[in-house]
């Protein structure tokens, strides 16, 4: 049986009295309804911080001097230090810098600060790389430091750069404290000129060891929710706040070195979070996230441009005669994951050592699009992948709203274009939430299904409370219920910087050293580890369970782990208790498993200082016969797994 990482187990049995129970029946459908392999996932988007000085576990900021009118962001520099672009190692990152150490006192060179600051651990090792080549001379001497928040030099080695032409150069450094705030400092203490480029700090120990690798406990956080589908690279990002500045997925690919900078679409958008210094590396790119895909089991779901920049910035949109470039982005795309090693795409995938295919399934067009413009061009890119690629799952989208006129509007564009999957976006209050546990009962069968893309409970004070997720808990119900309809779920967003946040709730909070899962990450793990295969039909006096007494309820079966899984939320601020009538065949006398729990004060939330507030707790639980008999407990969300 899939379980958690819980405390010890507890024997527990259960009996409540009928008086004043909820009496629910669960029995089989008479149709049936089963559960897509990768109903619950994860919605990646680089905002809050969450690729570069995030997930990506790069700790140099800038280390290109790319950014744009800004080459020096990130950087202070001391002694003669030249910004130039002639005859520099990457045309698409032509940058770079000359030291010229006159021999003054206070030499010359330049220091990062990183993503507010460098998390570096007392005695691991992190690997320093570059590129440079030495100005007139047949060699130059660096020195490389780690300089903590206090000042102090607390790693250093030297670096010989021995050729004229430009080569790279590797070392490690090695810290004798632990800092959460250091900066890299690179002095060039032999006299003449050198020149540097694409100045990298990574930890040693990355998630599989990967040289271009991620921060290792935020892609553990990923990993541990096992997820069935992964959404990248965005959101918002890839329509960028103009054309110019979308995200483009074949500069995110080849050499890292060589992948061109972008401004990241979340740098100015909230003037009360201003982050002039937030761009893309691209480091993490299209590969590494077909990488993370792979690691987690995961489908891989991209998002790519439909040629209309985000709307709430802008109303540049590509004339539809201009629209081939965008559609044959699509059509590469699906080559480089798909394509065979003899293809154009397929053989960069190779290149870059992947030679088997990804074997991707979905591909979603545009993001938040509305209006008119949309579905022209969605069009487009559905007659020419479908003409080229039939097994591909086209996701449209009904917009940014969860009802109302361009939803209704682009709902019924869905249905006309026969798109796969509508992706819907929800970020609504508690009430909203609550209310709309049934809201897809009553959907239509025929036609898209539906991709529940970014949602999350947002509380006055946007906290990740525990009473948003609980309000989620009950939401999924009606998810789980209507699982022939709603065939992925993924909360959004995913990361944030505790530091360098733009917007919440988000899952996963972290410093530079720390990460924390959320209340709200709590409930998305057990839906997924739970999700089962088939589900049961619940009613209580012949409706769904959608907040009678306050519970909201649904049932599954696993027909591979041979399990009954119930899951039931109560928002009351008392205990209900209720009884279940198994109508099910083939039950055996005795039912035994775990239960589950997941419950705390509305108002607590998990933080790095208090990680383990809100967490499951997990007992064992024995019922007799084919009634189960519990008292709910006030504000909670649990999960009974039942082998059957």
């Amino acid at each position: 049986m899939k379980k958690l990482l819980l405390p010890a187990l507890i024997a527990a049995t259960f009996s409540v009295s009928a008086q004043n129970a909820l009496e629910i029946t669960v029995e089989q459908p008479k149709n049936e309804i089963t559960i897509a392999p990768e109903m619950y996932g994860i919605f990646f988007e680089d905002i809050n911080f969450a690729a570069d000085g995030g997930l990506y576990a790069e700790l140099v900021k800038n280390r290109s001097f790319e950014f744009t009118n800004s080459p020096l962001m990130g950087w202070l520099t001391y002694g003669k230090v030249e910004v130039r672009t002639d005859a520099g190692p990457f045309p698409r990152n032509p940058h770079y810098l000359r030291l010229n150490n006159t021999g003054l006192l206070m030499g010359t060179g330049i220091m990062n600060e990183g993503f507010r600051g460098m998390g570096v651990m007392e005695g691991k090792h992190y690997n320093f790389r570059f590129f440079s080549r030495a100005v007139g001379l047949g060699e130059a001497k660096l020195k490389v430091e780690l300089i903590s928040a206090a000042n102090d030099i607390i790693a250093s080695s030297e670096a010989e750069v021995t050729s004229g032409e430009w080569s790279e150069y590797k070392l490690q450094l090695k810290p004798d404290r632990t800092c959460s705030r250091a900066s890299l400092r690179i002095g060039l203490v032999s006299p003449g000129e050198l020149d540097i480029e694409h100045v990298s700090l990574f930890p040693a120990d990355t998630w599989k060891g990967r040289e271009n690798g991620m921060r290792k406990d935020l892609a553990q956080a990923l990993a541990d929710l096992q997820p069935g589908v992964f959404r990248f690279p965005g959101g918002c990002i890839i329509e960028g706040n103009n054309l110019e500045t979308r995200y483009q997925w074949k500069h995110s690919v080849g050499p890292v070195e060589n992948r061109p900078v972008n401004e990241n679409r979340w740098n100015y958008e909230f003037q009360h979070r201003f982050t002039p210094d937030y761009f893309q590396s691209y480091g993490l790119g299209f590969f590494e996230y077909f990488l993370l895909c792979e690691d987690f089991g995961a489908e891989p779901l991209p998002v790519i441009s439909a040629g209309i920049a985000c709307q709430w910035a802008t109303d540049e949109c590509v004339p539809m005669e201009h629209m081939e470039p965008y559609i044959d982005d699509a059509l590469d795309l699906i080559e480089f994951a798909n394509g065979p090693v003899t293809s154009e795409w397929g053989r960069v995938r190779e290149e870059m050592g992947h030679p088997e295919p990804f074997n991707m399934k979905y591909i979603g067009i545009g993001n938040e699009q509305w209006g008119e413009v949309f579905p022209v061009r969605l069009e487009a890119f559905q007659k020419a992948i479908k003409s080229k690629y039939p097994e591909i799952a086209v996701i449209g989208s009904s917009g940014p709203s969860a009802d109302g006129k361009r939803f209704d509007y682009l709902w019924g564009e869905m249905k006309r274009l026969k798109v796969d999957l509508v992706d819907e976006h929800y970020y609504k209050d508690p009430e909203w939430f609550l209310a709309s546990a049934d809201r897809y009962d009553t959907y239509e069968r025929k036609g898209p299904k539906v991709f529940a893309g970014e949602y999350a409970c947002h509380v006055p004070d946007r906290k990740n409370s525990f009473y948003s997720a609980l309000c989620e808990a009950a939401f999924l119900t009606g998810i789980e219920r209507n699982a022939d309809i709603v065939r992925l779920a993924t909360y959004a967003p995913l990361f944030a910087h505790v530091d360098a946040w733009q917007w919440k709730p988000d899952m996963i909070w972290f410093d530079n050293l720390r990460s924390v899962r959320s209340a709200n990450y709590h409930v998305q793990q057990l839906y997924r580890l739970y999700q089962g295969t088939n589900v049961m039909q619940v009613k209580a006096a012949e409706e769904n369970v959608t907040g009678q007494n306050g519970i909201y309820a649904s049932v599954v079966t696993d027909e591979n782990s041979r399990q009954l899984i119930i899951k039931i939320a109560n928002v009351n601020k008392s205990a209900i208790p209720v009884i279940l009538s198994l109508k099910l065949k083939g039950l055996p006398e005795v039912l035994k498993g775990n239960k589950i729990i997941l419950k705390a004060n509305p108002g607590d939330e998990n933080t790095l200082e208090a990680p383990e507030l809100v967490k499951p707790d997990e007992s064992d639980a024995t019922f007799t016969g084919n009634t189960i008999s519990l008292q709910v407990e006030p504000e909670s969300f649990q999960v009974l797994v039942l082998e059957i």
